[in-house]
């Protein structure tokens, strides 16, 4: 009939429609958002809900099972932080030599780091659990730090022009090899190219330093928002499977960050557009990085805070005080309601049967407790005060995490010196051009190699981690995978050859998988189960928590700073007594296996 009115109006008849439908829409547009533009954006990102607002089918998934390709895109911002990683491992340090910032300061800077990020993460992560935006509680912490990520990298690669725009002198300085900016084993002294004139760059190495911190704060920080998110937006069901999808993304961005790295620019046409060989990495992961974040942030709606608190001190589940209801109303064939139910005083959260998969699955929306908050009311200082006075559970998680972070940081920030000196017997204080200098070298570019074979061993080991928990208990996959890196790095000392270098890099994804997955599934169990310590029968005590799922993922997250602290610190120390960048890899060993018999004191509550 359409059609046929169409034919009969022609192509001005046509118009004059599309015109009368869009005045209607617009006119019905103003009357919703009488108060203007910016306040409409401002009550849809500020506006606190009202008693009758519902959960409608926008937040129904909240409540459903996610397929692979859901939990893909919400996991796609971490793809996109370890893409950064991997420029900022191989670029930061000789863009700052190349600047003249000394070897010997080099430690300072990336101990600033970790320093800030170690009292700074679990407090973003106690305000993310009672941000009351309306557009959700994590994302606007992802989008923010996110920002910082981007910033980082726009700085770091520029850092000299800036400089040199707000009057730095020029010098015709280069630093054509990577060099480590790590402790070498080795007694001579090092070889600066800047010796002469160690401030010639003062504004440049300042705006390089500033995009460093950036970069590797916001990257680590950004972790803790985003694996939360991934919880929040999961149903119990998911978790294992969401962070095991998370940790395959991260490996997946890991592997191609390097290889990204590794190509040779210069030679080619886009290199040689962007300005070569360093500009053209950090340019495409940049383009990179804000896609991959856009995907999560816009993958799923996070149901409001405000929602949430609604009603929740007035409905106690059977999980115990402070654990809010949230009962699938009943429904039938007649109900006007099911894809639009209320929130009802006296049944907690009603959430409407939106699909048959939703009605289906009670059980699982019963148990779906880690998007809740417990206490609203607590201050900021009570927080923190919980955050010093955490129950053992927590305590022996964070030990743990911090023993395997500390392992790990050993492999992924000192392990080229490794292969570059104890490997191929080179040298990286020799003089430029000799055989033990070139030697180190290569030994410096195959180790990246053994890098790259890390991250996809991570990416392989977490498709599989899933199905390992459910045959084999978290327990012993968690301690398991801790004694498997323990084991590859130990023979990776004795070896220390080119095939060893390869094939015990493997032993290094599984660790990363494990310290990706483990601890964030348990802290999730705990919130899940509201169950936080054993009483004398070893049977869990249910209880609430003042701290949300958000501030403890940003506790247990915040152990990899203190790990990157001590071992900036105390490794160049145990390098040069010991005499040898052997040592790199054998304390890995050690600290990995202190790690694994810390993870047998873990609560695990039958998971």
């Amino acid at each position: 009939m359409a059609e046929k009115l169409y034919e009969y109006q022609g192509i001005t008849g046509r118009w004059h429609t599309f015109k009368d439908n869009l005045r209607e829409k617009f006119a019905s547009y103003k009357e919703d958002n009488s108060d203007g533009l910016l306040a409409s954006v401002r009550k849809k990102c500020f506006g606190v809900p009202q008693p009758g607002d519902t959960i409608t089918e926008e937040h129904a998934h909240v409540f459903r099972q996610k397929s692979r390709t859901d939990l893909i895109r919400i996991s796609a911002a971490v793809m996109g932080i370890e893409f950064s990683y991997a420029a900022e491992t191989a670029f930061v340090s000789p863009t700052l030599l190349k600047i003249g910032v000394e070897h010997k300061h080099m430690t300072l800077v990336w101990a600033l780091s970790p320093l800030i990020g170690f009292f700074l993460t679990p407090i973003l992560g106690s305000l993310s659990d009672k941000c009351p935006l309306n557009i959700g509680r994590r994302r606007p912490f992802i989008f923010c730090m996110s920002l910082g990520v981007l910033l980082g990298l726009l700085l770091v690669p520029n850092g000299e022009d800036i400089g040199y725009a707000l009057g730095d002198p020029y010098y015709n300085t280069s630093v054509t090899q990577i060099v480590s900016h790590r402790t070498s084993a080795t007694s001579e002294n090092n070889i600066d190219d800047n010796t002469n004139h160690p401030n010639s760059h003062p504004w440049g190495v300042l705006f390089t330093i500033l995009g460093t911190v950036l970069l590797d704060f916001d990257a680590d920080a950004c972790q803790s928002p985003a694996r939360t998110y991934l919880l929040d937006v999961t149903v119990e069901d998911d978790h294992a499977k969401g962070l095991s999808t998370f940790t395959i993304m991260a490996g997946l961005g890991g592997f191609f960050g390097y290889a990204l790295g590794g190509i040779n620019w210069d030679v080619t046409t886009i290199g040689i557009l962007l300005g070569g060989h360093v500009r053209a990495v950090f340019t495409l992961i940049t383009i990179i990085f804000v896609v991959c974040v856009t995907l999560t942030l816009t993958s799923f709606k996070e149901i409001p805070l405000q929602l949430l608190e609604s009603h929740q001190l007035e409905n106690l589940h059977t999980n115990g005080p402070g654990y809010g209801s949230l009962s699938p109303a009943p429904t039938d064939g007649n109900n006007e309601n099911c894809k639009e139910t209320a929130f009802n005083e006296s049944e907690g959260v009603a959430m409407g049967s939106v699909e048959n998969e939703i009605s289906g699955n009670r059980k699982r929306i019963m148990k779906q407790q880690s998007s809740i908050i417990v206490h609203p009311d607590a201050s900021l200082v009570t927080y923190l005060q919980s955050i010093v006075c955490m129950p053992r559970s927590l305590k022996i998680l964070c030990l743990t995490n911090l023993f395997c972070w500390m392992a790990h940081v050993c492999y992924s920030l000192y392990f080229t010196d490794f292969v570059g000196e104890a490997v191929f017997n080179g040298s990286p204080t020799a003089p430029e051009g000799s055989e033990s200098r070139e030697l180190y070298e290569d030994g410096v570019r195959f180790g990246c190699w053994g890098m790259s074979m890390y991250s996809l061993s991570c990416a392989c080991y977490s498709s599989v981690i899933e199905k390992l928990i459910k045959k084999y208990g978290a327990k012993r996959v968690y301690v398991g995978g801790l004694l498997v890196y323990s084991s590859g790095m130990c023979l990776m000392a004795l070896t220390k050859h080119k095939v060893g270098v390869i094939i015990f890099s493997w032993t290094a994804g599984v660790m990363y998988s494990t310290l990706f997955t483990m601890p964030y599934l348990l802290v999730a169990h705990y919130h899940t189960t509201g169950t936080f310590e054993l009483n004398q029968e070893g049977i869990g005590v249910i209880g609430g928590q003042v701290r949300g799922l958000g501030t403890d993922i940003a506790i247990v997250s915040s152990m990899v700073f203190l790990a990157q602290f001590i071992l900036s610190l105390c490794m160049g120390t145990i390098v040069v007594v010991t005499g040898t960048t052997t040592a790199v890899v054998a304390v890995a060993s050690m600290l990995a296996f202190c790690g694994a018999l810390s993870a047998t004191q873990v609560m695990y509550l039958e998971l």
